[in-house]
């Protein structure tokens, strides 16, 4: 049974950076995607970025080249690093992951949040 679970959200001034955390348990890294959500009041959850099995990661027009997804050593652990917050990027983030079967760089996911089963429980950031 996968397991998610966030931190690292907090409220941050417009242009400051954040690192948000997913530690996961009970998957293989192999045989899932991963990736980040994020719902505003109000909105529709949107995906930010996921990341195949292959490495190969698909980022949201709107935050490319100001975060990062990234996989720490120990493969259990997420992160998306964020850079350069606007006012628009307040939601909550989520962290989530589908299992998938073969090399699939996870990209068509990316706008597809039903697909995803396993979510954590989300974490607050908030831009001012």
């Amino acid at each position: 049974h996968v397991q998610l679970v966030e931190s690292g959200g907090g409220s941050v001034q417009t242009g400051g950076s954040l690192r948000l955390s997913c530690s996961a348990s009970g998957y293989t890294y192999s045989r899932y995607c991963m990736g980040w959500f994020r719902q505003a009041p109000g909105k529709e959850r949107e995906g930010v970025v996921t990341i195949g099995n292959d490495g190969s990661t698909t980022y949201a027009d709107s935050v490319k080249g100001r975060f990062t997804i990234s996989q720490g050593k120990a493969e259990n652990m997420l992160y998306l690093q964020m850079n350069s917050l606007k006012l628009e990027d307040t939601a909550t983030y989520y962290c989530t992951a589908k299992k998938i079967y073969g090399p699939n760089s996870c990209a068509r996911f990316l706008n597809m949040p039903s697909a995803f089963v396993y979510w954590g429980q989300g974490t607050q950031v908030t831009v001012s």
